[in-house]
């Protein structure tokens, strides 16, 4: 678990340090509340682009010729100890500027269009409406490092993010072409995880590979309305989680990985009475509490 210290009246001129230090890890293929308790707080679901593709990028053999519009989310969660972002969208510079852009996205084309995205759509813009900036952010925890929720990383310097060892391992290798390079350039100053563990109160990370080497899913046990599941990518879609489908991405075509963490986040939430998040479906997202309402 991760807890943050406040440490006060040090000088006349510091009044409070927030230092958010990791506790424990914990190792767990399944978990009940207790181990997670006390509760977050909120979740604030943020939407931080667009994107449109052909559906069989989602739905593994499944929707070619057919395309949608798919939301681009991160969300901001607060606990007792502190706040942590899960992902963060993609580097604006790359969707605003066109000779970025077309480096960037032009490879992708047919099957994926570039992102869009507008200037109020990233993460600084957001946490300047709540009254916060990025030093307000005590971690940033990265499901895994397609540019579309690692990519804003460059909004946030000086943050603490946490990311899978086999996730970064594989995002290295160059494999993979929806890992930009460039978006790895501070890797080194990561804290690199292995296995599931506690990030703060109220939130537990879940492994979920099979889309990438090291994807990460987050349990988040909120007071009003009970606990959610991130999927992240490990479900794009409602129809991932209700046909158990694969992504049509899966690192090193290991499909049945990837079905295995569907029905491990499916397991979990009957387990937990959790609901499931799936993270590009836009009919779910319009269900979401819009900026800044959340969910609590």
């Amino acid at each position: 678990m991760s807890t943050v210290l406040q440490v006060g009246e040090l000088c006349d001129s510091v009044s409070k340090i927030n230092v958010f230090v990791p506790e424990f890890a914990l190792v767990r293929t399944t978990f009940s509340r207790s181990f997670i308790m006390p509760r977050a707080l909120k979740v604030w679901p943020l939407l931080t682009g667009s994107i449109r593709y052909e559906k069989t990028i989602s739905t593994r053999n499944c929707g070619h010729g057919e395309f949608i519009d798919a939301p681009i989310l991160a969300y901001l969660i607060e606990t007792s100890h502190g706040r942590i972002l899960y992902d963060v969208g993609c580097d604006y510079r790359k969707v605003a500027d066109p000779a970025l852009r077309a480096t960037y996205f032009d490879p992708m084309r047919p099957q994926v269009e570039p992102p869009k995205m507008q200037e109020g759509q990233r993460i600084p813009s957001y946490l300047a409406q709540l009254g916060l900036t990025a030093s307000d952010i005590d971690l940033v925890f990265i499901g895994h490092l397609h540019f579309d929720h690692a990519g804003g990383l460059c909004d946030l310097p000086g943050c603490d993010v946490h990311i899978q060892g086999d996730e970064l391992a594989a995002a290295r290798t160059g494999l993979d072409g929806a890992v930009f390079a460039d978006e790895l350039a501070n890797a080194d100053q990561w804290r690199i995880k292995t296995g599931e563990y506690a990030v703060a109160p109220g939130v537990q990370t879940i492994a979920s590979p099979g889309h990438t080497a090291g994807h990460m899913s987050l349990f988040i046990e909120l007071p009003r309305h009970g606990p959610v599941i991130l999927c992240g990518d490990a479900a794009d879609l409602s129809e991932n989680l209700v046909e158990e489908i694969a992504p049509g991405f899966c690192w090193q075509d290991n499909e049945a990985l990837a079905l295995a963490s569907i029905r491990k986040l499916k397991a979990l939430a009957r387990t937990e009475d959790a609901q499931l998040w799936p993270n590009h479906d836009i009919d779910f997202f319009r269900g979401l509490p819009g900026f800044p309402a959340w969910r609590d």
